[in-house]
């Protein structure tokens, strides 16, 4: 079976990569991470990610940047937690979408290998906007090769962010240790 992965990065592919081939997938990537701030964190994002891609002979499609898509889905809501359910309806909606018009029998996302992500939140938006798509949302608690995967990224010299990746959690992380928010 197929499936198009939405990957939020490198370091977050290593484990549900390696659990999807061993469950026998034919597996495609596909990043799409308007959400991503500032544009070098984005950049900086696909050069880890492209290492790890040529190392797992994946295949990764790389959409057009556009952080405006990302702003004009929050602009309403800035705080946590409404924030990032919008942003990953945004995400997930696009790949289901690729996944649909690519063929693919199944969608799912990398970000279910975070522990500081709202797992069971994740979970509920993959059914619904798969079922809303026509497309089959597939789930997996990739969180027990988390810690495994990171060390793993470390290891290999892969670039291992320290925010989710949006201004606003920028900015949060920025207040947290008293710097200067951008």
């Amino acid at each position: 079976m197929d499936i198009l992965l939405h990957i939020c990065c490198g370091p977050c592919l290593i484990y549900p990569f390696s659990r999807l081939k061993e469950r026998g997938f034919g597996i495609r990537g596909f990043y799409y991470n308007p959400n991503l701030y500032p544009a070098a964190e984005y950049l900086r994002r696909v050069e880890g990610l492209k290492i790890l891609a040529k190392e797992f002979a994946l295949e990764v499609e790389y959409p057009e940047f556009r952080d405006a898509d990302f702003f004009q889905a929050v602009s309403a809501q800035k705080d946590y937690p409404e924030r990032c359910c919008l942003c990953w309806s945004l995400r997930l909606r696009k790949t289901a979408q690729q996944a649909k018009a690519g063929g693919f029998a199944a969608f799912s996302t990398t970000l279910l290998v975070s522990p500081y992500q709202n797992h069971e939140l994740l979970k509920q938006l993959g059914q619904a906007i798969g079922q809303e798509a026509g497309i089959d949302f597939y789930y997996e608690d990739f969180r027990p090769g988390f810690r495994r995967a990171q060390l793993e990224a470390k290891q290999k010299g892969i670039y291992r962010q320290k925010y989710c990746g949006c201004k606003y959690s920028l900015d949060s992380r920025r207040e947290l240790k008293g710097e200067v928010k951008v």
